[in-house]
């Protein structure tokens, strides 16, 4: 029994757009503006260097996962490249804190939106409640069929754009501030201070375009990988880029430069701009408009990441029910249970515990995933690429270094949740031959 290919090309560009227009762009506004010393024309800069980054690292991947159009993503590039305890090692990091600690973030986010800011009337059990049952509603609909799951993404991901096209509009035109292009830090600097003010910048602006690797996770269950997969990378990383590049310059359209200034690195741009303009009634439209874009995107969250751990089971490298597909839907029905009540676990964690277990992993094994482009170059270049990363090597390497400049800003921001996520890679290492029985070959790269 296979499963069923019933991703299209706008499909996968809903799926992967879907999940990275959170609630980043809403949130992360003030804090990029303060790290460049609140000089507009560089704070757009680095929304646009860490969009092309992005684009970047997509790129990369679609070249994986074309060569390899399995479901299962981010493991099967790694299996192949440096072999089985090292993908396993990645399973259970995202099943344990990464992939799970996303669907717990973007659901308690979610909850305490609505109470805090909407309703009023949160305390922290309510908060936690209402976000076990989103993330349990959401695992039974994709339980019920990847094709509902993503006309759910569909719907979602038009939602949550036309509130955010909207502020666009409203910025641009109604918007009287002048908007400062100049790149010129505020004060003198040098050539290694500007670097580094401008990469602690980039830096914030990444966890903004998290996300991007979601859609190579189910081609497996894509019509035509080869076609659909590096478009639908490409055009969901150049639109989501395009709409914050855009976005923040017209709240910048709205807000003077004494505002901006003043709210420090944890204002809210967009509820701060639409109550110049509307009053309570904007922050309102503000609010509901984060809602729908969280919702979405921990809706593509909880569909995507259990087909990771359904490879893993079908390989060998996790536990034998997690293979199972459900006899009627044909969705990995154990896997879709077991990462929601992980993540029904972690949900106890705060928002900064849950942000780093989320970054930590995934930015230590993406590393790892775009060396490996130079890898299968080397070793395999008699395996089919229909699509072979535009730029090489250049791309992959800009992928890498922008791997490594976040992973080192999340070490020094936030070490303890780090280290935690540190011990559990060492865990896993430690446990696995006592749990799986392999030979060196086993653990070696593969050949195919």
């Amino acid at each position: 029994m296979n499963l069923k290919r019933e991703i299209g090309l706008f499909g996968g560009i809903s799926i992967l757009a879907g999940i990275m227009i959170g609630s980043g762009i809403f949130v992360f506004g003030s804090l990029v503006l303060h790290r460049t010393g609140y000089v507009t024309g560089l704070s757009l800069l680095a929304w646009l260097i860490g969009g092309v980054i992005t684009l970047f690292s997509a790129l990369t991947y679609g070249e994986l996962g074309t060569m390899y159009p399995e479901t299962g993503g981010y493991y099967i590039y790694l299996r192949k490249a440096y072999g089985r305890r090292v993908a396993f090692l990645s399973g259970v990091m995202n099943f344990v804190l990464t992939s799970s600690g996303s669907i717990a973030l973007l659901a308690v986010i979610f909850s305490d939106i609505l109470f805090n800011f909407v309703l009023q009337a949160g305390n922290y059990w309510l908060i936690r409640l209402v976000a076990a049952l989103a993330i349990i509603v959401l695992t039974l609909i994709n339980y019920i069929g990847v094709k509902l799951g993503s006309l759910v993404q569909k719907i979602f991901l038009v939602a949550k754009v036309i509130p955010i096209i909207a502020i666009i509009f409203i910025g641009l035109f109604m918007g009287t501030e002048p908007v400062s292009l100049s790149l010129a830090p505020s004060s003198s600097v040098g050539f290694f201070g500007f670097f580094l003010l401008i990469g602690y910048a980039v830096v914030g602006t990444l966890w903004a375009y998290e996300g991007w690797t979601n859609l190579n996770t189910v081609t497996g269950e894509m019509k035509n990988v080869g076609r659909d997969l590096p478009r639908a990378l490409l055009f969901a990383t150049g639109l989501v880029t395009l709409l914050y590049v855009l976005f923040i310059f017209a709240l910048y359209r709205i807000l003077n430069q004494a505002t901006l200034e003043a709210m420090g690195a944890d204002g809210y741009l967009p509820i701060a701009a639409m109550m110049t303009l509307f009053g309570q009634g904007g922050m309102l439209f503000v609010l509901i408009a984060v809602l729908v874009s969280v919702f979405g995107a921990l809706n593509g969250t909880v569909m995507v990441f259990p087909r990771v751990y359904y490879a893993m089971a079908e390989d060998g490298t996790f536990f034998k029910p997690f293979k199972t597909l459900h006899p009627r839907y044909q969705t990995p029905s154990v896997a879709l249970l077991g990462s929601g009540l992980m993540a029904l676990v972690l949900i106890f964690f705060n928002v900064e515990q849950l942000l780093t277990f989320v970054v930590f992993g995934g930015l230590v094994f993406n590393t790892l995933i775009f060396i490996s482009v130079f890898l299968f170059r080397k070793r395999h270049p008699e395996l089919p690429r229909p699509y072979k990363v535009w730029g090489y090597p250049v791309v992959p390497a800009v992928a890498i270094i922008g791997m490594v400049m976040l992973l080192v800003a999340t070490l020094v921001e936030s070490l303890v949740p780090s280290l935690i996520g540190a011990a559990v890679i060492l865990a896993g290492y430690l446990i696995y031959p006592h749990v799986f029985k392999s030979t060196p070959k086993d653990d070696a790269p593969s050949n195919r």
